[in-house]
């Protein structure tokens, strides 16, 4: 059997956690996907399969705001300007998604910033 390429290796783990992860109209689903330079993050309703917030570090309102800075200072950003459009849009209770990744550095920053910004998961 040939050794599996670590996106490969990601997209497994994603798999596995996406059986028992599943956003719903009253808890829809934090999905979190981070490149080697940006993160994205979504709150998505599985249900009727549409995005109802999203933030990037590509936005330019945001790049504006994190010019120069780290890589997790910018996930941080990111997750609290989520949690605010969220909670605009009368959003409380996710259900948090890794995307297949460890819940550790930019992904863990992006999750405890949504979560001071009023998010519950």
């Amino acid at each position: 059997m040939a050794k599996m390429t670590p996106r490969e290796q990601r997209l497994r783990r994603h798999h596995r956690v996406r059986r028992k992860v599943v956003g719903t109209p009253e808890r829809p689903r934090l999905a979190v996907f981070r490149s080697m330079q940006h993160i994205y993050a979504q709150i998505i309703d599985d249900t009727t399969r549409r995005t109802l917030v999203a933030a990037s570090s590509l936005e330019p309102a945001i790049r504006q705001n994190v010019a120069g800075q780290s890589k997790t200072a910018r996930a941080k950003v990111v997750g609290s300007i989520l949690g605010e459009r969220a909670k605009a849009l009368g959003i409380q209770k996710v259900v948090f998604d890794r995307g297949g990744f460890l819940y550790h550095g930019r992904v863990q920053e992006l999750a405890n910033a949504a979560r001071q910004s009023g998010l519950e998961f």
